[in-house]
Formats: C-alpha cells, sequence, structure tokens
C-alpha cells in the first residue's frame, strides 16, 4: 500500500538557524516554499521546517522542537564525518557505536541539531 517516505515535519525554533545547521553541517539542500515553509531534501525525502509557533494546519497534535530522533545513513566513513563535524567545532554526543539499523547492522555517530533533535548518522557495519 505505501512506496516510501516524502517528508517529515520538524519543529524548529529557528527556521534560519535549523537551515544553516541542516545545509551547512549535514549538506542537505534547502528549498523555500514560504515564509513559513522551508524543504531541506535529501534525494527523494524532505526534512519539511515548520516555526513552532505556525499556523499551519493540520499539524501534529503536540508539535515540539527536540522531540526528534532521525537517523541518517552516510555516503562517507564515520571517520571522514568525524573530521567534518570536528573542523565545524560540532559535538559529537556519543560514537562511533554499534547498533542495529533498518538493513541490519550499522556503526553510528550522534549529535544534536540547534533545537536539540537527536541526529544520528550510521554506516553499515561490514565486521
Amino acid at each position: 500500500m505505501l512506496a516510501g517516505l516524502d517528508h517529515l515535519v520538524v519543529t524548529v525554533t529557528d527556521i534560519p538557524r535549523a537551515v544553516d545547521f541542516y545545509t551547512r553541517v549535514l549538506g542537505l539542500e534547502a528549498r523555500y516554499r514560504d515564509a513559513e515553509r522551508v524543504d531541506l531534501v535529501l534525494g527523494d525525502i524532505a526534512l519539511r521546517l515548520h516555526p513552532v509557533d505556525t499556523s499551519i494546519a493540520p499539524r501534529a497534535g503536540c508539535p515540539m522542537p527536540g522531540s526528534l530522533d532521525i537517523c541518517f545513513r552516510s555516503l562517507l566513513p564515520l571517520d571522514e564525518v568525524q573530521a567534518h563535524l570536528d573542523a565545524l567545532a560540532i559535538q559529537v554526543e556519543t560514537g562511533p557505536v554499534a547498533r542495529q539499523g533498518a538493513g541490519g547492522p550499522i556503526v553510528s555517530l550522534y549529535l544534536r541539531d540547534p533545537d536539540n533533535n537527536l541526529i544520528e548518522l550510521c554506516r553499515p557495519d561490514r565486521q
């Protein structure tokens, strides 16, 4: 019945700050839809940013900044990702650590976005 994920709404306190983080730190492409919505594109899916005080409807029952926990698959080896994060002075909260992903074992790094959402960056574990 379903084919995949189209977009995921991320509630943020400051859209320009979130756009800066997701484009500069994670390499997503920003596409501005209107004054209240920005899509951060990754392949054929998007993170859609909504400000916390948006009047956009319908919306989640309790949209809250900092409530997202999301995992992205990395194209780069995690040591290269770590070097990139270090160069930008982005703190890694945990990792690299072994985890279980949707397709099997992964190794992950964890960091936070400006709204305290948990961002997991992973690669398949090929031990």
